[in-house]
């Protein structure tokens, strides 16, 4: 995947309770608190978030979104002036003409437009669009505009793309599952905001994803074959699936028999990628299995948060922060996109 001081604890939020009728664990509650302080002071002046070639509009939309996760009220909470400037960034990110959110080219160009794309979807419709303003003045496009351009460009993307899929830049003819589950989750999530997402292009998706998936579940990165046990990968497939209601499908089954076999939260390199994407997926497919793996992901992160609040890893401090707290967001069941 491509894409100082200390402050003072504000007052808690009012956390909520979670949908299912249990309460949000306290050390949820403490290590994501930490966790916005830290991005929240850690985000720049013009809206976005930046550490090096870790920058763009998709790590932008993923603080965004850890900010929304937890409940915060994106019009008056104590986090709202965040959640917006982030925003108004990813807004005035996109290219008008393509639709495309943070260049059209680049190694990490689609990745930044699905996790993008994500948070323009989830924010649709809770944040009340006549604050969302730079210098008094008004956006260019509303957030529902920029998602329909959002769509309409990952759309005449995939349609040059033999394989239905995704891959770095807008105009690749090659796709891996990486990039293509960033992209398919941001469609389905404008789908679920109730934009137009043709048919044919989650369709096309799902096939993509079903011919890189084995009967044993393991799903394959790009090319042909090349299955091992990669639980991120294993995880977006079975989370693609579920989202675009293909749960009757063998390959979704075979992809959370999977995932349930090999609960890990340890994993190697890209671990806080996996656990972001193993989290949604257990959840989707067996709250069980979820509720175990997800007592011993809040052991690990409340012992790996370093006294910022931030995480440290591969992908810096940013993104490492965000995908541990959307890891543990479930916790709280408020994005759309998190609900079964």
């Amino acid at each position: 995947m491509v894409i100082g001081t200390f402050m003072p604890a504000p007052a808690y939020a009012q956390f909520p309770t979670a949908q299912l009728g249990d309460v949000v664990p306290r050390d949820v509650r403490e290590v994501y608190e930490k966790g916005l302080q830290y991005l929240a002071k850690s985000q720049r002046e013009s809206g976005d978030w930046s550490e090096g070639s870790y920058a763009g509009p998709g790590v932008t939309g993923m603080a965004v979104m850890t900010f929304l996760a937890s409940g915060e009220d994106p019009n008056y909470g104590i986090y709202s002036s965040n959640i917006r400037r982030g925003l108004i960034s990813i807004v005035n990110s996109q290219d008008p003409t393509s639709g495309i959110l943070g260049g059209n080219s680049g190694h990490a160009s689609m990745y930044n437009h699905g996790f993008a794309t994500l948070a323009l979807a989830e924010a649709y419709g809770v944040v009340n669009e006549r604050l969302l303003t730079t210098g008094g003045k008004k956006l260019d496009r509303s957030l529902g505009e920029a998602l329909e351009l959002a769509v309409r460009g990952a759309v005449t993307s995939q349609k040059k793309n033999s394989y239905g899929g995704w891959r770095y830049g807008a105009d690749a003819k090659d796709a891996d599952t990486s990039v293509s589950g960033a992209v398919m989750v941001g469609l389905l999530a404008a789908r679920n905001a109730g934009v137009k997402v043709p048919d044919e292009a989650i369709d096309r998706g799902v096939a993509y994803f079903k011919s890189m998936t084995s009967s044993s579940g393991q799903v394959a990165y790009a090319g042909l074959g090349g299955f091992d046990n990669s639980t991120p990968r294993i995880s977006i497939g079975c989370l693609v699936y579920a989202v675009s209601r293909r749960k009757d499908m063998p390959e979704f089954k075979a992809t959370l028999a999977a995932l349930t076999n090999q609960m890990d939260t340890s994993g190697g390199a890209y671990m806080s990628y996996g656990n972001y994407y193993q989290a949604q997926a257990l959840f989707q497919g067996d709250v069980e299995a979820w509720e175990k793996w997800n007592k011993e992901l809040i052991r690990q992160l409340k012992a790996k948060q370093n006294e910022d609040g931030s995480f440290s890893g591969n992908y810096g401090t940013t993104v490492e922060t965000s995908l541990s707290l959307l890891a543990m967001a479930l916790n709280f069941r408020f994005l759309p996109i998190y609900e079964r």
